[in-house]
């Protein structure tokens, strides 16, 4: 093992890429070395590296076929990628440039649109990191745009549509005046003095309106805090400005 362990590390080279580091690599040769030593039957006349070569190159093919891919492929999306980026690899040394899908579909006697199937699996097998520099960008520079920078941000909108969703039966339950204070106050931004001359009643009354709004709101939302909303009533506002006449009491 220890005479043939180059032999491991020359055919682990082979694969070598960016995406798979060669020491990964070199680990799944070795341990392929040790199964065909357990495997070789010295009295059948072979030599052992025809034996092992074959063996190591297998379990090599194995790993990126298995557990080299970014994103779960099925099997038969995964044979087909493999399948197709084989045929590029082959068709590009033989002429020299890319291979179009026709040129593949009628290398590999597959119809266009498997090619394709088998072009658009192949790119789930590597991912690469948001903080690499964007195309086009100098690698060499440090302040250079990275593919996070070219991505959209965060829509606040969704989040609002979550909250207004949230929100709406909450609202609609709001007592008439509390419900037309905390309008005013949200939709049309008006300070407390503008909403208590719009409603005809004090300021103060209007803090109150937007206090137990406020209250009846966080207890719709959690339930836990629905024993803190004050009782006082809020009924339709008196002529006074006040409040209108709560329920007898005994």
């Amino acid at each position: 093992m220890r005479r043939h362990l180059p032999l491991a590390r020359r055919l682990a080279a082979r694969y070598r890429n960016r995406h798979e580091p060669l020491e990964d690599l070199v680990q799944v040769a070795s341990l392929a070395l040790v199964k065909a030593v357990e495997r070789f039957e010295p009295e059948r006349g072979r030599p052992f590296v025809a034996f092992a070569a074959p063996t190591i190159l297998g379990e090599l093919k194995r790993h990126f076929r298995d557990t080299s891919w970014a994103a779960h492929v099925n099997r038969g999306a995964l044979e087909l990628a493999l399948q197709v980026q084989g045929a590029v690899e082959e068709l590009s040394r033989q002429t020299g440039r890319s291979p179009s899908v026709a040129d593949l579909a009628v290398h590999l006697e597959l119809d266009a649109e498997r090619v394709l199937e088998g072009l658009e699996a192949g790119a789930a097998h590597y991912a690469d990191s948001l903080d690499v520099a964007a195309p086009g960008a100098d690698d060499d520079d440090a302040r250079a745009a990275t593919v996070l920078d070219h991505l959209g941000s965060e829509d606040a909108g969704y989040e609002e549509v979550e909250m207004r969703g949230s929100l709406g039966p909450a609202l609609a339950r709001l007592p008439h005046a509390e419900r037309q204070a905390l309008a005013l106050r949200l939709d049309h931004g008006l300070k407390q003095s503008e909403i208590a001359a719009r409603l005809g009643c004090s300021q103060m009354h209007v803090s109150r309106l937007l206090r137990r709004a406020g209250e009846r709101l966080r207890a719709e939302l959690d339930p836990q805090l629905g024993g803190a909303v004050d009782p006082e009533p809020s009924g339709e506002l008196d002529r006074d400005g006040g409040p209108g006449p709560g329920p007898e009491r005994g």
